[in-house]
């Protein structure tokens, strides 16, 4: 809503150029700037850090605050009353379902988990030991040339139906990428299990016996994928809009996606926890290490504590710090030495004064990254998982942006190379 003006004068140009002031529901004005080509300029923000790139009604983040909301509802209260199917659906949708709409929601889930057979044949392209989520990238780009029918994305029905079958494949491509790793057969899905029990039976289960899913696991789970589901604008969110722009189809959208958040500054952040414990080695080395993270001049750095945007608690850490404290009663392993380092290291920072000061509290990283080593996952499948939790996020941005008024992306730049010079004469 422009209720309000700013003015801006700029050497060089003999005017005053006046923008007007944008107000959402939540958070800060804006300043429109759409109208200073027009007059011969343009903004200059690396990283968009200071740009709004569009209108969303899905995500609010109060980074300050420490507030995350989903259409309204605070996050810690969706991860206690809600299950990630639900939320996948208020996402989508724009409201919680009601009883009957969440069970035809699972059931048109369910009726999708399963991919093209061809598939199973496209991955033995790729080597055993290839990251999952080079594998990861190659499919989903890949379900444009299986599911060519309904690929119309003016047509809302369409983009629906891209929708549901991206939510219900994408733990089906994410658990085939975890045993083609292992040189293990394929379990295929079951429709009888709810959406993270599905997953953990279709990634730990054999042919050889029968395996039954521990409901602390799920539970678990469900809250990971409930945590990860969306994030705002963050760089893979605004990448698949990006993409979405030119008129790219869903896959190719989510794919790019995938690719961006395979970067260790964005989606590997809880690999990168475990890596960092291993380094570690011990608790008898923790102060070492500590002083390291206080020496500006030293590399090293502590993942997992803070945040770029939070700069509050993350509110998703507490949800995931007692989901964490569940998971490792439930396997009596609070002796693993790689855990023990973990629990010394959020004592240390939600006591020492260094940490306390600038806010360093362990975020949802830091505890996403240990309860799925628990659990038995290899940090190789982190950022898959990650992937797997934030599609919903992104298709519904996808579908938000092609739903409304959108124009293709096309960022301006500062020039600095050579101006404009002849070609030299040959000798």
């Amino acid at each position: 809503m422009a209720d309000k003006k700013a003015t801006l004068n700029v050497d060089g140009i003999d005017q005053t150029i006046e923008l007007p002031v944008l107000s959402g529901t939540l958070g800060t004005d804006v300043i429109d700037v759409r109208g200073l080509g027009a007059n011969g300029v343009f903004t200059y923000d690396p990283g968009f850090m200071s740009t709004g790139s569009c209108e969303s009604s899905i995500t609010f983040i109060d980074g300050d605050a420490g507030i995350l909301l989903h259409r309204g509802y605070p996050i810690a209260q969706l991860a206690e009353h809600s299950d990630y199917l639900e939320t996948c659906y208020l996402l989508l949708y724009g409201e919680l379902p009601d009883k009957d709409q969440k069970a035809e929601f699972e059931k048109t889930v369910g009726k999708h988990t399963m991919v093209n057979q061809s598939m199973h044949k496209f991955i033995e392209g790729f080597r055993n030991d290839a990251h999952p989520m080079a594998i990861m990238c190659g499919l989903v780009g890949a379900l444009s040339a299986f599911y060519q029918d309904h690929m119309d994305i003016t047509n809302s029905k369409h983009r629906e139906i891209a929708a549901f079958r991206l939510i219900s494949k994408m733990p089906t491509l994410a658990a085939i990428c975890y045993k083609y790793s292992k040189d293990q057969p394929v379990m295929y899905p079951r429709n009888d299990l709810s959406y993270a029990e599905n997953f953990l039976y279709m990634m730990f289960a054999t042919p050889c016996e029968d395996y039954k899913v521990n409901p602390v696991f799920a539970k678990a789970m469900d809250r990971i994928f409930i945590l990860h589901a969306d994030h705002e604008q963050n760089a893979s969110t605004s990448t698949v809009r990006l993409a979405g722009s030119s008129g790219a189809n869903p896959f190719a959208c989510i794919a790019a996606g995938i690719a961006t958040l395979w970067g260790p500054a964005h989606g590997g952040a809880n690999e990168a926890v475990l890596t960092m414990l291993e380094e570690i080695g011990d608790v008898e080395n923790i102060d070492e290490y500590i002083a390291k993270a206080k020496d500006k001049n030293d590399p090293f750095r502590l993942m997992g504590f803070g945040h770029r945007v939070y700069k509050n608690f993350d509110p998703r850490a507490k949800v995931m710090r007692e989901t964490c404290d569940q998971v490792l009663e439930e396997l009596g392993q609070s002796n693993d030495p790689l855990l023990k380092i973990a629990k010394r290291l959020e004592q240390i920072a939600l006591e020492d004064p260094y940490f306390v000061e600038r806010k360093l509290y362990p975020n949802v990283d830091f505890y996403s990254g240990i309860i799925m080593k628990a659990i038995g996952i290899p940090t190789s499948m982190f950022t898959v998982i990650f992937a797997m939790s934030r599609t919903i996020g992104w298709i519904s941005h996808w579908n938000e942006m092609i739903s409304g008024a959108y124009k293709i992306g096309r960022p301006r730049q500062l020039y600095v190379g050579k101006p404009e010079r002849d070609y030299p004469a040959k000798k």
